[in-house]
């Protein structure tokens, strides 16, 4: 069986007992401040368990996107060393909100796998909870009993809390969990070792498959433990090791899930994959496993960055890239000529790939490419660090920088060291490493207390699209602290405040509990509860609430919204319908748009993007909204964003049906005249393929159009108020140009003057002509040019030259390339170690000429003293 055909019969045998299937659920999480990305099958269903929504439908069947590279999960340093763990897989997963429990799930896992899949019975062992007294978790003897009824109970085994309690953080639903493990060792190995020993021991060929997690309770910040109102049920079986069972094979590498990119990759390289443990083979393993895990979070909307979940993406990229420079021998861009290939691969079941294969495919080339410069500029570092170092040894801060600088992993640094006989301080990298992750579990820690229920309404209704103000009730609220700032949020029975998302900032407002007004600072979504931020608490919790939108600022933010409209469907009619949407910022003030395109949009098209927005917002068209059927919206060629979750009724924006209808649920204005008009403020580069434009409507784009004018106004009064302004601003820069050329004339014939006069003053210190001086120049293009007319004519120098240029210490130090070489001085060091802190600044440059910068300019005859009394020592 290929593995489309495993995949469609999981699917297909669920939906057979009466389970809808549902789509995968973007790899990139929005609204939920506890993950970066999709790492489970559970994250999009945690609004069920936690009982912010009701489900569509008690029993679900997906394949879900995962990713795994950070935080509790976090398996990227196993990727491709084994043979089983990967970054990016698919999870099979059936679900139960409420509805069957144990002996269902039980059951129906045992028939798909022993008689649809034929997996044969002796190959498969169970685990279930064997409880826990510090807990007061007794044994889960319900799922061991329905287990019973399926399989030898000497292939029943007991597992402990860390392997048979799943939870979902430390706070939040929690329950037993049954795993499900297949050993496919040859029948020599099971004879001298029973299978059972292995489980959950690491074994490469004994691994688990299914684990069916039985939520029954839910975990407090105190640790307790509480009940569920209902039971749940979330499975999760890996495709990629069911796959490998399945087409009995040994790793999941060797299925038809990965040995088409490594075909390709054979192709690309000119190296063959054999499957061993050697860095050749891990390479390949790399790579396959990757550049999926790049291509579908670039797809689902991550672009790489250098900060969050951007940042993780970057470290992943960066790994393949290290691995084939290293042990493929490539030194060009490589992974960008993957992309067709996953994207022709997974076309029919995470089609969003394909539909964006030329940009994911850019994205990556430009990622590649840029890190392959930086791979090489931190190798030069290494390659220095040994030629000049004192010992054999690479001490750990240089490790870490250069991990942390240019991304060498330490094996890289290690393998580097070892060609040229040094060894590396691990001890010390570790304690480099440990404080900058410390630093940045400092900066991001959330001290997040249990929620005080004051009402068990279901939570929050959003009415803030017909209305600003609200009566209704405060249902619970719980404490926050983060940087050693204590906040408060608060949950509403209905709410008239927007929550961030989709772009649109959150609302801000106040709340009144009688006479007791609490402000409102912002509104964020936490999974589909809509969380209200204060700074205290009112005084009397239980009573009335009014809730009343900040209404101007909500007005603003909307013209600013539905200006992203008129503006995406514009830049599609000028630029082209590749254009998609890549990211947007819309508040109060401002917008700001991303989207992809490959070049810069010039002034001419710009101008053809503003004149259609402002003509649609004179035509005044109505914006009309409606609620629909998710299939039926796209009928209507609604415009979905990848990377965005929709549930089966969406939110369709209509402005003029031939012109813009977008999937949003954002609020708006009633009609495009209310924007008053669309001024464009700024055009650039985000990252590779993606543009950004920002720009203002209303009152922000008259105030942005008056201040230009008023600029206008002052540069025509400063220059006399020229009949052609253009050509007068022409005139004065090309006369400006001409002076300098003059000055810079004037400043070299006074630099080979002085020149002349103190070539002769060099003062002969240990066989080392030195020449220090105070001197007078107009700029610090002076000194270089000063110490280059000099240099070739004093052998063995040391030249020093200082200047008060404009109030600011200057320094150019020289030093002739044979000192460099026999004294192992270097330009940049003394800099550094000498000079730099008399004058409290900064330089750097070449071994043999540096420059300086600072502050202090009456410590200039200490300079060269400082200088000075180095050549002595």
């Amino acid at each position: 069986m290929t593995a489309s055909e495993i995949r469609q019969q999981f699917l297909d045998f669920f939906a057979s007992k009466g389970h809808q299937i549902v789509p995968s659920a973007p790899i990139v999480i929005k609204n939920d401040p506890t993950l970066m990305f999709t790492n489970a099958g559970m994250n999009q269903f945690k609004d069920y368990f936690l009982g912010n929504r009701v489900p569509p439908n008690k029993r679900v069947v997906d394949t879900q996107k995962c990713l795994r590279v950070s935080g509790k999960h976090n398996d990227l340093e196993e990727v491709g060393i084994d043979t089983y763990h990967h970054t990016m897989f698919e999870m099979l997963g059936n679900w139960s909100f409420g509805d069957y429990f144990k002996k269902e799930a039980i059951a129906w896992s045992w028939e798909l796998l022993t008689e649809v899949y034929k997996i044969p019975k002796d190959k498969l062992y169970v685990t279930v909870f064997q409880g826990d007294e510090k807990e007061n978790l007794p044994k889960d003897q319900e799922a061991y009993d329905f287990w019973k009824e399926h399989i030898a109970e000497d292939r029943i085994l007991l597992g402990n809390k860390k392997d048979n309690f799943w939870e979902m953080g430390d706070t939040g639903p929690c329950g037993p969990c049954s795993e499900i493990h297949v050993d496919c060792r040859p029948a020599a190995e099971k004879n001298l070792v029973d299978g059972k020993t292995l489980v959950n021991a690491d074994h490469p060929q004994v691994i688990e498959i299914w684990n069916n997690v039985f939520m029954q309770f839910n975990r407090l910040k105190d640790k307790s433990l509480e009940p569920l109102p209902a039971q749940h049920v979330d499975t999760g079986m890996g495709l990629e090791r069911l796959v490998r069972v399945l087409q009995d094979k040994t790793s999941n590498y060797d299925t038809d899930l990965f040995m088409g990119t490594i075909h390709t990759t054979e192709g690309l390289t000119g190296k063959e994959y054999a499957g061993t443990d050697d860095k050749k083979d891990v390479a390949f393993r790399v790579i396959a496993d990757h550049i999926r895990a790049i291509s579908f979070t670039i797809a689902d909307g991550q672009l790489p960055s250098n900060t969050g979940a951007g940042y993780v993406i970057r470290r992943i990229l960066r790994r393949a890239v290290r691995y084939y420079f290293s042990f493929l021998d490539v030194k060009k861009p490589l992974l960008h000529e993957l992309v067709p290939v996953l994207a022709a691969q997974f076309s029919h079941v995470f089609p969003e790939l394909q539909q964006q294969v030329d940009f994911v495919k850019k994205v990556v080339f430009e990622e590649e490419n840029n890190f392959l410069h930086t791979l090489e500029s931190g190798i030069r570092r290494i390659e220095d660090f040994i030629q000049h170092a004192a010992t054999k040894a690479v001490d750990g801060k240089t490790a870490f920088e250069l991990y942390d600088t240019y991304g060498f992993p330490y094996d890289l640094t290690s393998l580097i060291a070892a060609e040229n006989g040094f060894s590396v301080d691990e001890k010390g990298f570790d304690a480099a490493m440990k404080e900058q992750k410390d630093r940045s579990r400092a900066a991001t820690e959330l001290d997040m207390g249990d929620w005080v229920i004051l009402d068990e309404t279901p939570n929050s209704v959003f009415v803030g699209y017909e209305q600003l103000e609200s009566t209704t009730k405060l249902l619970k609220y719980r404490t926050v602290k983060a940087k050693g700032k204590e906040q408060f949020q608060l949950v509403l029975g209905q709410t008239p405040f927007y929550a961030e998302s989709g772009g649109q900032v959150g609302d801000t407002g106040t709340l009144h509990f009688g006479d007791e007004v609490i402000h409102i600072t912002d509104t964020k979504k936490e999974n589909n509860l809509t969380i209200h931020f204060a700074d205290k608490l009112p005084a009397q919790p239980d009573a009335p609430v009014k809730a009343a939108v900040a209404k101007d600022k909500r007005h603003n933010t909307e013209r600013h919204h539905s200006a992203t409209h008129l503006l995406h469907a514009a830049l599609r009619q000028v630029l082209g319908t590749h254009v998609a949407q890549k990211g947007s910022l819309v508040n109060a003030d401002a917008l700001r748009f991303d989207f992809s395109h490959f070049a810069k949009v010039t002034d001419e098209e710009l101008a053809q993007i503003e004149a259609i927005v402002n003509e649609k917002i004179r035509e005044n068209i109505p914006v009309v909204i409606r609620e629909l059927p998710k299939e039926e919206a796209l009928k209507l060629g609604a415009m979905a964003l990848f990377g965005e979750k929709y549930g089966d009724t969406v939110r369709v924006v209509i402005i003029d049906p031939a012109y813009s209808v977008e999937l949003c649920g954002g609020t708006h204005i009633s009609s495009t005249g209310e924007l008053g008009q669309f001024k464009f403020v700024s055009e650039g580069a985000v990252a590779a393929g993606v543009r950004r434009v920002e720009a203002v409507t209303g009152s922000k784009a008259e105030a942005f159009v008056n201040e230009q004018l008023q600029q206008l106004k002052e540069i025509k009064a400063a220059l006399k108020n020229p009949k052609e302004l253009v050509k007068s601003i022409e005139t004065l820069i090309q006369d400006k140009s001409s002076l300098e050329k003059q000055l810079e004339t004037l400043e070299l014939e006074k630099v080979r003057a002085l020149a002349a006069v103190i070539r002769h003053q060099a003062e002969n210190i240990n066989g080392v002509n030195f020449l220090g001086q105070v001197v007078n120049v107009g700029n610090a293009e002076g000194l270089k040019q000063l110490s280059f007319q000099l240099k070739n004519e004093i052998p063995d120098h040391v030249l020093l030259f200082v200047a008060n240029v404009g109030g600011k210490a200057s320094v150019a130090l020289s030093i002739d390339e044979k000192l460099v070489a026999s004294k192992g001085w270097e330009a940049p060091k003394i800099i550094k170690e000498y000079i730099a802190p008399l004058i409290k600044g900064g330089g750097g440059g070449q071994k043999t000429f540096a420059t300086a910068g600072g502050q202090e300019t009456d410590k200039l005859d200490q300079v060269i003293a400082a200088v000075k009394k180095l050549l002595t020592a």
